[in-house]
């Protein structure tokens, strides 16, 4: 049998206030995912105001991270690279997204899941997600 360590939902819920409550210190509106290591939702959060669109975004970027185990934003600067580029489409499913903002939480050498924010710029979202991250591994 193999046992993987995930994001439990207390933590991933705990990020989920850690980051919804300093998006409203800002004074903006945006969405908050949290996914286990397959990029399978645990918990979400969409903030009033926030744009509706943003509600799939994050949460492809959340499946995103955890499916690559990596930030949403490199796989997004490899698909645009100019010599060694690919198109985002070879991934083989439309819910792989490049925009920054998706990261994957790492523990022991492991992914155990993903934090994605979207609806505010790419710096804020990155910036977000990363607290929500660093949240869950306090």
């Amino acid at each position: 049998m193999i046992a993987r360590t995930t994001i439990e939902y207390s933590e991933a819920r705990h990020a989920i206030d850690v980051i919804a409550a300093e998006i409203l210190r800002r004074g903006k509106a945006g969405v908050i995912a949290v996914a286990d290591s397959h990029g399978e939702l645990i918990a979400f959060a969409r903030l009033d105001g926030a744009p509706l669109s943003s509600i799939t975004i994050a949460l492809n970027k959340a499946w995103t991270a955890a499916r690559e185990r990596k930030p949403t934003k490199e796989i997004g600067e490899a698909a645009r690279h100019p010599e060694k580029g690919f198109d985002i489409a070879y991934f083989g499913d439309p819910k792989f997204v490049g925009w920054g903002g998706g990261v994957p939480v790492w523990k022991n050498g492991e992914v155990i899941g993903a934090v994605a924010v979207s609806g505010l710029p790419q710096t804020e979202d990155i910036e977000l997600a990363t607290l929500g991250a660093q949240t869950i591994l306090a």
